[in-house]
């Protein structure tokens, strides 16, 4: 959703500890319940300091593939957080404010270095349901974007291959027709009581969402063939609101921010809870990650849009598969990469034509072999355009149409502080011809009315 505009940084964010921890489990079920380990029993939202050692299980020590995943279609529940930041308790976060998604991250196959399409929900989650960037798609210029071409959405084709999409969503933007991501879903639904708010989100809807979704995965399930299904949590996005379920880590931006992670998780400890005892849940691969992420200050942003650093655009991403070994693969990802996934694990015959890679092979186990990623924020009423190119650890922002670059190593400076477009000449020539060759294999499209404000 909208974002604020760029305010100065008040202080700059701390470095990420490079260890996952394990959180405080009220509210989950036995599932989903965050693990312990010889160090003691998990941090209490009391000492949100202590961390827990959770074991890390790298690609290269991954067991060997699993044949759960060969030619079997699944069922795929798609779990998004609105504004969810990558830095969470599985990353290193010290406070424990999502015990149930640390829970089901450390059982999962999971994505460290993860990216979204874009740094705002109307153009980044086009690229999970089409497996495009949104510069490519048939849509409006407005800030608030329709995306107009049926045809390019993953669940037409599906619904086409008598694969049933269903969704369940907590912003009025989602409305069905309004943003075109309902584009070949058999069952769309909002929760009630929500108007449509151009600045921001003011409604806790998490405690509705639970029973919608719960409600529309059951009434999915009793068809009896496989099914993609998206739900869409709302409460991390502004405003930041406190939640007597949550403890209070203070009045803050971040600290309830916080809260509001908190309080959304422990309505998808629910959710998740109510999967786990149906008796489709064996064959159903549980997906999670987010829109985009949120700015407290970094680069003097707040809340998100507008530009596509990491703090915007890196996020959590991992797959939930019953019966496989936990695996953390770190090599660069894309949301449009998780279209042509979903599609595959469905079953799909044939997809419409997708930029994105197949993760499935790798989510079975084997090679997890490295690729580019491209992070896409077309212009629009009131965004200057941003694309930009994450290959290995270096990072190439492109200002404009090209008109400006700014060069990152993620690895020595994950928080994107030193600029080395200046420094290293020879490896900004390098980033900007593999820049030109993928952007290259992006045909913008020009959107359809809104006039550009910038």
């Amino acid at each position: 959703m909208r974002s604020a505009m760029k305010l100065r940084a008040s202080t700059p964010r701390r470095a990420l500890a490079l260890l996952a921890v394990a959180a405080l489990a009220a509210g989950c079920g036995k599932r989903w319940s965050a693990p312990t380990s010889d160090a003691g029993a998990p941090p209490t939202a009391s000492s949100p300091s202590e961390v827990v050692s959770v074991p890390v299980v790298r690609a290269e020590d991954a067991r060997a593939p699993s044949p759960l995943l060969a030619g079997i279609p699944w069922n795929v529940v798609l779990v998004t957080v609105d504004s969810l930041r990558a830095d969470m308790p599985w990353a290193g976060y010290p406070r424990p404010i999502a015990p149930t998604l640390t829970a089901l991250h450390a059982r999962s196959i999971a994505y460290s270095r993860a990216y979204s399409t874009s740094s705002f929900t109307s153009k980044s989650l086009a690229g999970i349901l089409t497996g495009r960037y949104p510069s490519e798609l048939s849509r409006t210029g407005s800030f608030f974007t329709t995306y107009r071409a049926k045809s390019e959405f993953m669940c037409t084709t599906l619904a086409e291959q008598d694969i049933p999409c269903i969704g369940g969503h907590a912003h009025a933007y989602f409305g069905k027709g309004q943003a075109g991501f309902d584009h070949g879903f058999a069952a769309w639904k909002l929760v009630p009581g929500i108007a449509f708010d151009y600045q921001t989100d003011p409604y806790v809807t998490s405690d509705k969402l639970t029973p919608l979704a719960s409600a529309m995965l059951d009434e999915a399930a009793g068809r009896g063939r496989p099914f993609f299904a998206w739900f869409h949590y709302m409460d991390p996005h502004d405003e930041y609101k406190t939640h007597a379920e949550s403890p209070h880590f203070g009045k803050g931006a971040r600290d309830l921010y916080d809260e509001e992670v908190f309080y959304t998780d422990l309505w998808i400890g629910k959710l998740l809870d109510h999967i786990e005892a149906q008796p489709w849940a064996p064959r159903t691969i549980i997906v999670v990650s987010a829109d985009h992420g949120e700015a407290f200050g970094e680069h003097g942003l707040t809340r998100h849009a507008h530009e596509i650093y990491d703090v915007l655009v890196h996020v959590p991403l991992f797959f939930y598969v019953p019966g496989s070994a936990p695996r953390t693969i770190d090599e660069p990802r894309a949301h449009v990469d998780v279209a042509r996934t979903i599609g595959e694990l469905v079953g799909a015959r044939d997809l419409p034509a997708m930029q994105g890679v197949s993760m499935v092979a790798e989510l079975a186990g084997g090679e997890a072999p490295p690729h580019d990623v491209v992070v896409d924020l077309p212009e629009d009423e009131y965004n200057e355009r941003r694309r930009a190119l994450v290959h290995g650890h270096h990072k190439l922002i492109a200002f404009g149409k090209d008109v400006r670059f700014a060069l990152y190593d993620l690895a020595a400076d994950p928080l994107e502080k030193d600029d080395l477009a200046r420094k290293q000449p020879d490896l900004l020539r390098e980033m900007r011809a593999l820049y030109n060759e993928a952007s290259s294999r992006i045909h913008d499209v020009p959107p359809v009315g809104g006039i550009p404000k910038h």
